[in-house]
């Protein structure tokens, strides 16, 4: 219960798709085509109302490749990359192994959900190039509301920080809840950011590369395209750009909130059993995703002693929190996007472990 990706089937629509196209006996070269770009482009305008032109998008090779051609693109080695930790491990991995310096701005946790210290976020973020945003967030499933957002584009434009707006549990927000595209808050966010999305994780289908970017603004646009042309980086193969076009449909709709609203039942049965079975461990309720970040320091273990518990004695294989930045010690992620059957035996394990 660890990935993230999900133990649902990918759509058999979507299946089907790739094995219409197995029918071909010519597995030659492709290209996007005009039917992937207006598949984004109407999947955008319907769920977040964002209006985008054909020319602001382009294939990647997966989001977190795009964030090393970002910071390949647009800084020099020891430049500094702003993340908001706890949060996606290779945010930060990524700037290292690229040899630049990660800046670490740390989340605020107030009543299990994560806050922003923009007094902080403002002195971390105006020395460095680039601000990768986990939006929604991972691990800790928050959706920024607009008015985050507007003022992460703000001090990021005032300070000309390129904002690279990860976006690929979008899809996934729960409801009431509203995704933002980073880019559509603002005038200022539009110009300075780099928005990556992908149907990856709400169709499960993340064997198969089919990441997109999105970018406004025509000079970053033709700064960092010709760095993916220079290479070739912006080549799909053919199933990469199927996916996205099978997805983007109205089977695809019907089917996400199908399994939305499975989730949000998962997540409301993991509250009630940890309530009533389980107090010592806290809930971060998810407002997106299928990604749960257990608040275990009221059992007082060190972080090797709360891996041994969840691994060696409750056998579940889970995240540890630390993965995620020293802001995650005491913590560790769950992936609930499985039947309410194995969630039950996975709680069952960790009531008794602890017992």
């Amino acid at each position: 219960m660890w990935i993230a990706d999900m133990d649902f089937c990918t759509p058999q629509f979507i299946i089907d798709a790739l094995q219409d196209r197995l029918h071909h006996a010519v597995l030659g070269y492709s290209i996007p085509g005009e039917e992937w770009s207006k598949a984004i482009i109407n999947w955008v305008n319907d769920r977040y109302n964002w209006k985008i032109e054909n020319d602001w998008l382009g294939f990647i090779p997966g989001i977190v490749r795009g964030i090393a051609f970002v910071i390949k693109t647009f800084t020099n080695p020891n430049d500094k990359v702003m993340v908001m930790s706890p949060v996606y491990h290779p945010f930060f991995h990524v700037a290292e192994d690229n040899g630049r310096q990660p800046e670490y701005c740390p989340l605020i946790i107030k009543d299990e959900i994560y806050y922003i210290d923009f007094n902080l976020f403002e002195e971390k973020v105006k020395n460095c190039k680039v601000f990768i945003l986990s939006n929604p967030h991972n691990p800790g499933g928050r959706v920024w509301t607009k008015e985050e957002l507007q003022q992460m584009a703000s001090i990021c434009h005032k300070h000309n920080v390129i904002v690279i707006s990860d976006e690929i549990h979008a899809d996934l927000t729960l409801k009431p809840y509203r995704h933002y595209p980073f880019a559509t808050v603002s005038k200022e966010a539009a110009e300075c950011s780099i928005t990556f999305m992908s149907p990856s994780k709400a169709f499960n289908t993340p064997g198969i590369i089919s990441s997109y970017s999105i970018v406004p603004n025509d000079n970053l646009r033709a700064t960092f395209n010709s760095y993916l042309t220079a290479s070739e980086l912006n080549q799909g193969n053919l199933f990469a750009y199927i996916v996205p076009v099978t997805a983007y449909s109205e089977s695809g709709s019907d089917w996400l909130e199908q399994v939305c609203s499975y989730i949000s039942d998962n997540i409301d049965f993991v509250d009630k059993y940890l309530t009533e079975n389980l107090p010592i461990i806290k809930f971060i309720r998810p407002m997106a995703s299928f990604l749960i970040f257990l608040d275990c320091r009221e059992l007082n273990l060190s972080q090797p002693e709360l891996e041994n518990l969840f691994i060696e004695k409750a056998g579940l294989a889970l995240n540890t929190g630390t993965m995620f930045g020293p802001e995650g010690k005491g913590f560790m992620r769950m992936n609930i996007a499985t039947s309410r059957a194995t969630i039950k035996e996975a709680l069952d394990r960790i009531k008794a472990a602890i017992e």
